[in-house]
């Protein structure tokens, strides 16, 4: 009976390894890869053939140091590194050949592989507690290298393969100065007409280019994950561009350039392809190093809309919530949402909302290639040392339109800048700059400033300065403490300017009116 008992037991066990051996987890040091550094690309790559074949699985990276070129996703495969991994990308370039259909920065090309490389595929993951090292030096040293010469320099093999696979492109003037580098960096992870991502719980870091770039992509799910680049060349965190259905959650980045940007396409190209970025959820995320927290363009020709922003912090990038765009980008932007943020050490503005990036251009006729910001409201904001706490600029055949603000708090050298802008609403916003005015409004319309100001008045400074500003509402204002001069007006434009329901009791001048003023422009 013992006996028999034993082989049982052993028949269970056999059972049991066997069942495991079949679940379509795919341990790589069982599929000929190693932890020991060497690098081992086509062991991965077979790997994750093989499960595709049966229909899918997860190829599972153990603790131990993994080096490998660019590893291609088919549908249904989990990439799952486990704590303690490091896997490392090769930084040879020829490893990233051939060339293959890629988006960048808004426009498509063929150009080096990315690093994690998917093509009309779905229900693809990269998981876990490990470690995925980009190892973008070289190619960040290259990008320098083509920038810094002086004069022409010979073209390199790669750039040839560009020039010759690349005929016909097209691309607007002011971009010629990139496209003629024709060296364009793989993405760490590019997912490219597919459905289904999920990116969990691992750590990204020294990426070549832009971290986790989905293009034309639909329910694509980012969470948990964090990004460490550098001070490099445009390695932005996480970069959706044409997708639909996008959920990011506690994310915390710190990189080169933006940490979390919407896109849509560049100019005539992104118009071309008219596939938008909407639907999209940014939450519980840290973002510290970066040139923005939260970016909406400035590629956006393809349009962005229903977009939310909450429970973020930014502390110490350059700006906070950027939307940009310039003329010849076309596309909307509009239905945006940010609340519930928290801003420290923003080196320029906190807020801001341009269409003049990239360049400074003149008045031109509305057509397909005019950009439209519209329909935008932050609300439950603070600010501390903020070198600006916000600036609209917009064009004047476009003007931003229907923003708001409401319950924000900002302390910082400069205030609000609005200009060439229409139906902009301020509620429950004080801002204490110590330079200049806390609201300075010019060439707009229909703007209402409701229970506005500042903790810091700046004597013989306005707390609110306008200059050629029409259909304007100023009420429920009471300045707390000793105020010099509450509203300075100026312009032979402004008119139907009222100030009213307001208690000025602690303000020496409630309105200083400039010498263009018509004397019929405020109505108290």
């Amino acid at each position: 009976m013992k006996i028999k008992n034993i082989l049982i037991i052993l028949c269970f066990i056999t059972g049991l390894n066997t069942a495991f051996a079949n679940d379509g987890w795919l341990n790589i040091l069982n599929e000929g890869g190693n932890n020991k550094g060497i690098k081992c690309t086509q062991a991965i790559q077979n790997a994750v053939e093989k499960a595709s074949k049966n229909g899918g699985g997860t190829i599972f990276f153990p603790a131990g140091e993994y080096l490998t070129g660019p590893i291609k996703l088919k549908s249904n495969i989990t990439i799952h590194l486990d704590s303690g991994a490091l896997l490392k990308f090769s930084d040879n370039f020829d490893d990233y050949l051939p060339y293959v259909e890629m988006r960048y920065e808004g426009i498509v090309m063929q150009s080096f592989s990315p690093l994690f490389y998917a093509k009309d595929v779905e229900n693809i993951t990269i998981k876990g507690r490990g470690v995925i090292d980009g190892q973008g030096k070289a190619w960040w040293n290259e990008v320098y290298r083509i920038e810094t010469a002086k004069g022409p320099i010979p073209l390199t093999k790669y750039q040839k393969m560009w020039e010759e696979q690349n005929k016909g492109i097209v691309y607007s003037d002011y971009y010629k100065r990139t496209i003629d580098k024709k060296f364009f960096r793989p993405s760490f992870f590019q997912a490219y007409n597919c459905k289904n991502i999920l990116i969990e719980g691992v750590t990204f870091q020294n990426s070549p280019f832009w971290t986790i770039n989905p293009e034309f992509c639909d329910n694509v799910t980012v969470t948990g994950i964090s990004i460490f680049n550098p001070h490099s060349p445009n390695t932005d965190g996480i970069n959706p561009s044409s997708c639909k259905n996008v959920h990011i959650s506690n994310c915390h980045i710190s990189v080169g350039d933006d940490c979390i940007t919407i896109k849509s396409g560049r100019d005539a190209d992104g118009r071309k392809y008219n596939r938008p970025t909407e639907n999209v959820t940014i939450t519980n995320c840290t973002m510290l190093s970066g040139h923005g927290g939260v970016v909406i363009g400035s590629e956006m020709s393809g349009g962005i809309k229903k977009v939310t922003i909450s429970n973020c912090v930014f502390d110490g990038t350059d700006r906070g919530i950027r939307i940009k765009a310039a003329r010849g980008r076309g596309g909307v932007v509009e239905d945006i949402r940010v609340d519930n943020i928290v801003m420290k050490n923003i080196k320029e503005e906190a807020i801001v909302l341009s269409l003049f990036y990239d360049k400074d251009t003149k008045v031109e006729p509305v057509t397909e290639k005019t950009p439209i910001f519209r329909n935008i409201h932050m609300s439950n904001i603070t600010g501390s040392n903020v070198n600006k706490a916000g600036q609209i600029l917009g064009i004047t055949e476009m003007p931003i339109q229907n923003v708001t603000f409401s319950n924000i708090n900002m302390d910082g050298k400069e205030g609000f800048t609005v200009s060439t802008a229409t139906d902009v609403e301020f509620h429950d916003v004080k801002v204490n700059a110590s330079i200049g005015s806390s609201f300075k409004i010019s060439d707009s319309k229909n703007i209402i400033l409701d229970n506005v100001g500042s903790s810091t008045p700046i004597k013989g400074v306005p707390v609110i300065k306008l200059d050629n500003v029409s259909n304007m509402m100023i009420n429920n204002n009471f300045p707390f403490n000793a105020t010099d001069i509450f509203i300075e007006a100026n312009g032979k434009e402004t008119k139907n300017v009222f100030v009213k329901n307001n208690v000025f009791n602690n303000v020496t001048t409630a309105v200083k009116k400039g010498a263009a003023l018509d004397k019929k422009a405020i109505i108290e």
